[in-house]
């Protein structure tokens, strides 16, 4: 038998929160569907392009349903492609695994009396995956891509690309996240189709939506840029009301995050190797800086505090938790030294910066001799905007509250330099994801200063 021929009728640009996309639409000789292709970049001749081969799934991927893991597969293999600047999402139109859409809507039904999928699809007379890549293999072929990285846990999807000539030179997992309604969906593709998949315990998103950005990429990228410069990735996270606030007056802490938000802050805390404060932060909230909801990784508490004014009952010193790291001025008082020391924290003195406070690119530099390879800034206003004046921001994630406080400002004055040397110019945030953990909206995007576009 022949085999079919694709044709590419059309292409057109598309803008995602993730990068730029150009969308090419094709038909085939094979079936009357029309079937597409998502690239990034130039993908022509070029070796290792990364490809997710993704069948459609309507209610994951555009209803978000949280039975399967398809919606959150599609936004992470976006999301990865656009970070690489280069790659290709094969959209292909075989729902429900190649059975149809009214026929996975009956063994949905079916899998609520019980049955695995498996065991429904078979029982509405169907095999328990009828998808074929033999269009997603032309669809390439015809991209010109020379070899891939396939984005998948189904060994069966790159055995059946290999047979059909892709050279796949690797297999690129997707992490999925575990929760009450898909645990018995992913366990049945472990045990009964192969797939290669490390389910563990459902991990905090029991409730989440599909879509939800990964955190898996961020520690990924963490792990990238610690390779490449010994400094520790930066991520620089606050919550604010609408007005930009986040505290209702000078010194007074002020609740601000829903429980939904306050769940995914200390998911984050737990992916990173330390959490930072400034001294005031410390001085007005007391806060502990470890993780709490259901986590377990806790981070490093690391206290930026030139004057050593941290109490010796403070809670960081007291929680559960690794010992903090207070980093100081030179030629700190010996008697405070001396106390701070007794409950356990490890005294650092760097040089000053121009400002009086600590220098943050020696901090930097400590701390990446020390193997911390990702810090999480949360506060307050002086530390959040000093790391943005120096540039020292790899990721920006605020949460805002619908409330409004006319209290204290999240950030000073950003074009007021430190020094004569120092930037002044504003950021702006590219790769932009927006979603809703109750009623807060969390805003994230990597910062980039006009003087580096």
């Amino acid at each position: 038998m022949d085999s079919p021929s694709v044709q590419r009728l059309t292409g057109a640009r598309i803008p995602t929160v993730d990068g730029e996309f150009t969308l090419f639409l094709y038909e085939n000789s094979e079936d009357d569907k029309d079937h597409l292709a998502l690239v990034c970049g130039d993908v022509e001749g070029h070796d290792d392009v990364l490809v997710r081969a993704h069948s459609e799934c309507f209610t994951g991927d555009v209803l978000g349903s949280l039975r399967c893991d398809c919606g959150e597969q599609l936004d992470t293999s976006m999301r990865r492609v656009a970070e690489e600047g280069q790659g290709v999402i094969l959209y292909l139109r075989q729902e429900g695994r190649g059975i149809g859409l009214q026929s996975k809507l009956r063994a949905y039904n079916l899998q609520d009396e019980g049955y695995d999928t498996v065991e429904a699809n078979r029982m509405l007379g169907h095999e328990a995956d009828e998808r074929d890549y033999t269009i997603a293999a032309t669809i390439l072929e015809d991209l010109g891509v020379s070899s891939v990285r396939l984005l998948t846990n189904n060994p069966g999807k790159v055995e059946d690309l290999t047979e059909r000539g892709i050279d796949i030179t690797k297999r690129a997992p997707l992490k999925p996240h575990v929760n009450q309604h898909n645990e018995d969906y992913l366990r049945t593709k472990v045990d009964r189709m192969r797939h290669i998949l490390d389910l563990g315990p459902a991990n905090g998103h029991s409730q989440g939506n599909a879509h939800a950005s990964s955190l898996q990429s961020l520690e990924q990228r963490m792990e990238r840029h610690f390779g490449e410069t010994d400094t520790p990735f930066v991520t620089l996270t606050y919550a604010q009301s609408l007005d930009g606030s986040i505290a209702s007056e000078a010194g007074t802490p002020l609740p601000i995050s829903g429980k939904e938000a306050l769940d995914f802050t200390h998911r984050l805390r737990a992916l990173h190797d330390g959490i930072l404060v400034g001294i005031g932060t410390v001085l007005s909230d007391d806060p502990r800086l470890n993780v709490r909801r259901g986590e377990t990784d806790h981070p490093i508490p690391i206290v930026l505090d030139s004057s050593l004014r941290c109490p010796p009952d403070a809670q960081l010193l007291t929680c559960e938790g690794p010992d903090p790291l207070i980093f100081t001025a030179p030629d700190p008082a010996s008697d405070r030294r001396e106390a701070l020391t007794a409950r356990g924290a490890t005294i650092h003195e760097l040089p000053c910066a121009p400002n009086g406070g600590v220098c943050l690119d020696s901090l930097l530099e400590e701390l990446g001799g020390h193997h911390v390879t990702s810090v999480m800034v949360e506060g307050g206003t002086q530390v959040l905007t000093a790391f943005l004046r120096r540039q020292q921001a790899q990721r920006i994630i605020v949460t805002v509250a619908p409330m409004f406080v006319g209290g204290t400002p999240a950030l000073g004055s950003l074009a007021q330099a430190e020094s004569a040397d120092a930037p002044d110019e504003f950021p702006h945030l590219t790769h932009v994801q927006q979603r809703w953990y109750g009623d807060d909206l969390v805003v994230e995007g990597d910062p980039v200063w006009p003087a580096s576009d």
